[in-house]
């Protein structure tokens, strides 16, 4: 008989990798699906419709919500992000471990709905290192990415939350220790990269978050 799989919810800093970490890790193991999200933001320079999202109109994505068809959606920074729910529950009824990569009013909802989920959030070694990769991307506007990152101080409080932080400084180990890290997971919750063995990492990260929103850095 196959073992259902595992719903992985992974959230993280706009910035923090998270989609490159998530892409990696299905290009190398067979074991994970990622679930892909509805947005009705634009599509970046090189994104594919069905691919990295299903992009609709906000009547499109809002008949989809009062027809239930979303296991969560959230409103983030003026759109809408939302996890169809068909493609999900059908994944893990096949074994395949599901991948959601969102943020983090979506990841409660779906920690509401579904307890066995993982939730996991990703961060950077520090804000300096949010910043640059955010300014490093070149596709958004100095307004844009200050709201990120005031954006990412509201997130900054819900990190206890989850139950792993993965710092993503080099993106080979990263994903090596994730997927040993959901490998465990079946077997209960691990204790080594719970939010209480960053402490330290998630203060000082929210404190420079805070004097950024705060225009003071």
């Amino acid at each position: 008989m196959k073992h259902k799989g595992l719903l992985i919810v992974i959230s993280g800093f706009s910035g923090a990798g998270k989609g490159t970490l998530v892409k990696k890790l299905t290009g190398e193991y067979e074991d994970y699906a990622l679930s892909i999200s509805m947005t009705t933001r634009d599509p970046r320079p090189g994104e594919e419709h069905g691919r990295e999202y299903f992009f609709a109109e906000k009547e499109e994505f809002e008949e989809k919500i009062a027809k239930d068809g979303f296991i969560e959606y959230a409103g983030y920074c003026g759109n809408y992000y939302g996890t169809p729910k068909d493609y999900v529950l059908s994944m893990l009824e096949q074994g395949k471990n599901v991948i959601l990569e969102i943020e983090i009013q979506g990841a409660m909802k779906v920690k509401e709905k579904f307890p066995e989920a993982v939730l996991l959030f990703v961060m950077t070694p520090s804000v300096g290192e949010l910043k640059s990769r955010l300014i490093g991307r070149g596709t958004e506007s100095e307004e844009v990415i200050l709201k990120r990152l005031s954006r990412a101080a509201e997130e900054a409080v819900g990190i206890e939350d989850y139950d792993y932080v993965i710092v993503n400084d080099d993106l080979d180990t990263c994903v090596k220790e994730l997927h040993e890290l959901m490998k465990k997971s079946c077997e209960g919750i691990q204790e080594s990269h719970h939010p209480s063995h960053y402490k330290e990492l998630i203060e000082n990260c929210r404190a420079e978050l805070n004097a950024l929103a705060k225009g003071e850095k």
